[in-house]
């Protein structure tokens, strides 16, 4: 053993080979002794190579389909002995309805609701096991539910704040619903109060709250399609006041918002495009210089779109996306030399959508000048046509005059003339 580089002996008699290959092939025996001798060596054992589990075919990161539709995604092994591929949904039961046909590859036929989130290729065979995730979003659904609700309880308040869940590709908003726990409560059901979120925002401040006192808080999405499932509730009690006579701490100071970003971004699709309509800053030093819009497609980096938008301006028509895609997009805000935090992210998806031309341009037809032009130019035409009219009747009717007072001449000339 000493003549093979990375062989050993341990003390226990077993063989420790350090890196397999073709010099490890063939068949072993053990032999035990001592100063007596031995009893015989042990029954023979075959040394095999086996090569691991290697990815032929991997999925990608992310797949993005419609509810309803059909979806698969391939995935394929190979290895010796060839190894098993087995498809779960992380965090799932199962594969959640999905199914695996003979190529590996997982089928969602049709795609549901339930089918979003990460999913998991495992290929397993006598030597390793070797996995490869992709993420699943389904759109076209109400909200999934929000997570890592937390409450922070404060004086005669409590400010909550979570992480939001899939939007089902549609702009979803945020309502936190909360309730007193009482001992013996008047009724057999007590009443939720609920509260609306700002657009874009992941925190709410519940004020008038009483002091020592438990509450439960939860928190619901919803978009244009309907509302998700509640969050987990989440129990808190509020602080009530300090019965010290020890001043409080003065508040901190607070940094100056110089420029806060757009609010309320929307998208809505219209025969055009996608109409983007937003709300201007609530906070700014000086006077606002313009919008930026950025956008970016299947989660790719993101890119600015227009620069040059007006500080006038509160929605802008975007033409030209792609048949089938999912688009991000979202607003800054220029003010002097200042540039805003981006604005809430809105989701567009363009299956079934036509596609329009790519010029992004703002919803107005022709500006007010052309437009005030070409309406002066249409009055004034109608009015030269009403006035050559008149003018040719005029003349036509004098001229028929004449000729019939020179009718009339020549026949008196023929009376006179006859005798």
């Amino acid at each position: 053993l000493s003549q093979l580089p990375g062989w050993s002996v341990r003390p226990d008699g077993s063989i420790v080979i350090a890196t397999g290959n073709d010099d490890v092939l063939g068949v072993y025996t053990c032999t035990p002794y001592n100063s007596y001798g031995t009893a015989g060596e042990s029954q023979p054992t075959r040394v095999l190579l086996k090569d691991p589990p290697a990815f032929t075919v991997r999925p990608k990161e992310e797949y993005f389909q419609e509810v309803g539709r059909d979806l698969v995604i391939p995935c394929a092994a190979h290895g010796d002995p060839p190894p098993a591929v087995t498809w779960v949904k992380v965090g799932g039961a199962g594969k959640s309805g999905a199914q695996v046909d003979g190529n590996s590859s997982l089928i969602f036929r049709p795609l549901v609701k339930e089918q979003h989130g990460v999913w998991e290729c495992t290929a397993t065979n006598q030597v390793a096991s070797v996995t490869t995730a992709t993420s699943v979003h389904v759109l076209g659904t109400s909200p999934h539910a929000v997570t890592n609700v937390s409450v922070l309880p404060l004086l005669l308040a409590a400010n909550i704040s979570w992480e939001p869940g899939f939007d089902g590709g549609y702009f979803q908003r945020f309502s936190v619903w909360y309730t007193p726990l009482v001992k013996h409560p008047p009724r057999a059901h007590h009443d939720w109060v609920s509260l609306s979120v700002p657009v874009g925002a992941q925190h709410l401040l519940v004020e008038n709250l009483r002091p020592d006192m438990s509450y439960q808080f939860s928190v619901l999405a919803q978009n244009k399609l309907g509302s998700g499932p509640f969050s987990q509730i989440v129990t808190s009690v509020p602080r009530g006041f300090p019965v010290t006579t020890v001043p409080p701490e003065p508040p901190a100071m607070t940094m100056r918002v110089f420029l806060s970003p757009p609010r309320a971004l929307t998208a809505n699709e219209t025969a055009r495009g996608v109409l983007l309509q937003w709300e201007p800053p609530a906070q700014f030093s000086v006077a606002l210089s313009g919008y930026a819009l950025e956008l970016r497609q299947d989660k790719g980096g993101w890119e600015v779109l227009d620069r040059s938008i007006p500080s006038t301006k509160t929605q802008v028509l975007v033409p030209g996306l792609i048949k089938d895609a999912f688009y991000e997009f979202r607003l800054v805000a220029f003010a002097g030399s200042y540039i805003s935090d981006p604005s809430n992210t809105v989701n567009v998806s363009t299956a079934g959508m036509e596609v329009y031309p790519s010029r992004t341009q703002l919803p107005e037809l022709l500006p007010q000048p052309v437009l005030a032009g070409v309406i002066g130019g249409i009055c004034f035409l109608s009015v030269a046509v009403i006035f050559s009219t008149m003018a040719a009747c005029i003349m036509n009717r004098r001229r028929a005059t004449r000729i019939q007072k020179r009718r009339q001449g020549r026949s008196r000339l023929g009376w006179v003339q006859a005798p």
